[in-house]
């Protein structure tokens, strides 16, 4: 939020209330609204009468790193809502003035686990995937309009997204960071900057932010029963 400001805009931020959105405000000089992104009739008063040139869709959770068959329900309800269906109904709402004016960048926080899951996170990589596939889908609905669609999808980025799953932020850090170079918020800010800064009629549709020293890829074979024997 702080380089969008400082590129003369006028932000506003979405999130629960509290000390931190408010810290957050203060730093960057943006205009906090304390909601819950699920609240649908929230995010209609806070955006309605709203005319924005650029979305960031950035809120997302991480309440478990388990086996699929270990989620509650309402874990599974929360990851969908907060990771994915917040975000439609956001576009919902500040896609149709962007239409009127033939202008705007819409951006959605993926993660790469939408394209290559990891072990314990099933929801959490469905969500991203159907995140990236619904921007594919509107890129296809805005053919020939002037408004952008940019799918980031981050690997290991230094947040505090895990501390819940985790056990609280400590562990989360020494978990996660410790002797690992992450991505910084401060990075993905840059990159959602190069994308604004591209001429109008290059749009970055998907980009992959990883650590230089980290890597996703090559696979796993179970043992079967007979071979554990052996």
């Amino acid at each position: 939020m702080r380089s969008l400001t400082a590129r003369g805009m006028t932000v506003h931020a979405l999130a629960l209330p509290g000390g931190d959105l408010e810290r957050v405000a203060t730093d960057t000089g943006s205009h906090p609204h304390g909601i819950d992104v699920r609240d649908l009739d929230a995010l209609q008063d806070a955006l309605g009468d709203l005319n924005f040139d650029v979305v960031v869709n950035n809120a997302g959770v991480l309440p478990a790193v388990e086996p699929f068959s270990d989620n509650a329900a309402a874990t599974i309800d929360l990851t969908l809502d907060v990771n994915l269906r917040a975000a439609l109904h956001i576009t919902r709402l500040t896609l149709p003035a962007m239409q009127q004016r033939d202008r705007g960048h819409i951006f959605y926080l993926g993660s790469i686990a939408g394209r290559l899951p990891t072990p314990n996170s099933a929801v959490y990589a469905a969500s991203k995937a159907a995140l990236h596939s619904f921007a594919e889908g509107l890129r296809c609905d805005l053919l020939g309009s002037n408004i952008r669609v940019t799918t980031l999808m981050p690997g290991r980025v230094q947040t505090r997204l895990y501390d819940d799953a985790l056990g609280g932020n400590q562990k989360a850090e020494t978990a996660l960071y410790r002797d690992f170079e992450a991505v910084q918020p401060s990075d993905v800010a840059t990159v959602i900057n190069a994308a604004l800064d591209m001429p109008p009629s290059v749009d970055l549709t998907a980009i992959e932010v990883l650590p230089t020293k980290q890597i996703f890829g090559g696979s796993s074979i179970a043992h079967t029963t007979a071979t554990k024997n052996i």
